[in-house]
């Protein structure tokens, strides 16, 4: 928040003398300057761009368990919550099988009950 601050408002005061009410290091100002996205923002890029390739490689119908499971076959240590997550902001989504249809308990034709009685 504070080398927000700093950006923001160095038109209008010299950067080392915010760094300086701000007690912040004007190096660090300048390295955060130079790399703008934090060491797990890139992860996150990095891990997305995996999540991607993995979702395409199983014809786009994984979802974050399975893909979980490549991204570990694979040697990259994450989290399933991670994956779910980044899966989910990147947009994708498992498909969901099939289901059988017209197949029940009920639908069984021996166990109807009639109402109807022989005579």
């Amino acid at each position: 928040m504070k080398y927000a601050f700093i950006r923001a408002h160095h038109e209008e005061f010299s950067i080392r003398a915010i760094c300086r009410v701000l007690s912040v290091h004007f190096s660090g100002f300048c390295a955060w300057l130079k790399e703008l996205l934090s060491h797990r923002a890139q992860e996150g890029l990095r891990q997305t761009e995996l999540i991607r390739q993995a979702w395409a490689n199983s014809g786009k119908v994984y979802g974050y368990r399975k893909l979980t499971d490549d991204l570990r076959d694979q040697g990259v240590r994450i989290s399933e919550d991670r994956v779910a997550g980044l899966a989910s902001l990147a947009g994708t989504a498992a498909q969901v099988g099939a289901a059988v249809r017209g197949l029940s308990a009920r639908s069984d034709p021996g166990d109807r009950h009639h109402l109807h009685k022989d005579t």
